[in-house]
């Protein structure tokens, strides 16, 4: 038995609150502001929490490599421009997006609330967390909310023979009565970009069907996707279409760069794509009846009796509950960098 015992990875656990104060202190130090690194923080500690690992932690290395690099500047201060009765533009100024979604976001809800419907559309941004995040707080308040964002070109359009897309997500949040708001967030690829490099780190091989390597053969081998390979949209072409829908509302739509317009080779160690990002806002108690929460309970119900064993976001969800309950477990031995980070000079 102390042989089993033995070989089990040793791990900490530890509340959300210190994860967050931990994740803040390493974005100060490698060069962000306070206000940036807290949101920032907050975001990464809450993927981890919800169990989002590809997007947790493990998104430290490339936050700080794409820092250190200069390619985005951590201490940014969004401009937030009022350009019409249901529109907000926001420049984040070569900025992480989260922080403009911030500064924009009393504005966005204001707005949303008074017309019933507001767009926001941030330019000059880098997105690297996920999306479900921006979007999921909006339910909470009562509010639907539809967010897309484009990256960097790594994604062969259906039927093309070299890579063009991004991953170019799409994230839904809807309020739900007497429940978890529904929320999803899904890539237009087969697989998030961040799902190959855990495989890759891992050793493990991806489904059929995930992406091509440097010839455009297909391909299980997650390091040869990530040398030279590509990613495969979702679905053939309807992923297809979806993610050039995601590059128009995401960079041409706002003023941000498409996937493949950006130069980052003069940036050795940049990561974050400079993008762009579109959130639209419903207020649906402007709809007839206002019930629309009710509604979406009704729909949950009927999708439960028809056999569904789990709605989108079941698991984050359950993730969530566990670890506020019990804390947040990480490797011992990565919680001991995260520590070194958070103190080095």
């Amino acid at each position: 038995m102390s042989h089993a015992n033995a070989a089990l990875p040793e791990v900490e656990t530890l509340a959300l609150a210190d994860l967050t104060e931990l994740l803040q202190r390493i974005f100060e130090q490698h060069g962000t502001s306070s206000e940036v690194a807290q949101v920032l923080a907050h975001n990464c500690a809450s993927a981890q929490r919800d169990g989002a690992h590809s997007h947790g932690v493990f998104r430290i290395p490339g936050y700080l490599s794409s820092l250190a690099s200069g390619w985005v500047d951590g201490r940014a201060v969004p401009v937030v421009e009022d350009v019409a009765s249901g529109f907000v533009r926001v420049d984040a100024a070569n900025g992480f997006a989260q922080p403009a979604l911030a500064a924009a976001r009393g504005l966005l809800v204001e707005k949303a609330r008074s017309a019933g419907i507001a767009v926001l559309a941030i330019r000059n941004s880098h997105h690297f967390a996920a999306l479900w995040p921006d979007v999921e707080p909006f339910a909470e308040e009562g509010l639907v909310a539809l967010s897309v964002v484009n990256s960097m070109t790594c994604v062969v359009p259906h039927g093309a023979q070299r890579p063009l897309f991004g991953t170019n997500p799409i994230a839904f949040a809807a309020p739900r009565a007497g429940g978890e708001p529904i929320v999803f967030d899904l890539a237009t690829s087969a697989i998030a970009h961040g799902d190959v490099q855990i495989a890759a780190r891992q050793g493990q091989m991806l489904p059929e069907g995930m992406g091509v390597d440097s010839l455009g053969q297909p391909t299980r081998d997650p390091k040869a996707i990530l040398n030279g390979g590509a990613l495969l949209p979702f679905g053939g072409h309807k992923g297809s279409a979806l993610s050039m829908m995601v590059e128009l509302l995401s960079a041409a739509l706002t003023g941000g760069n498409f996937s493949f317009e950006f130069d980052w080779s003069n940036h050795p160690g940049a990561q974050t794509p400079w993008t762009g990002q579109l959130l639209i806002v419903i207020d649906p108690s402007k709809t007839a009846g206002n019930h629309f929460a009710s509604r979406s309970e009704a729909l949950v119900q009927q999708m439960r009796g028809v056999g569904l064993q789990r709605m989108p976001g079941d698991r984050r969800y359950q993730e969530r509950a566990k670890s506020l309950a019990e804390g947040i477990t990480l490797p011992a031995a990565e919680l001991a960098r995260l520590r070194e980070l958070a103190s080095a000079r």
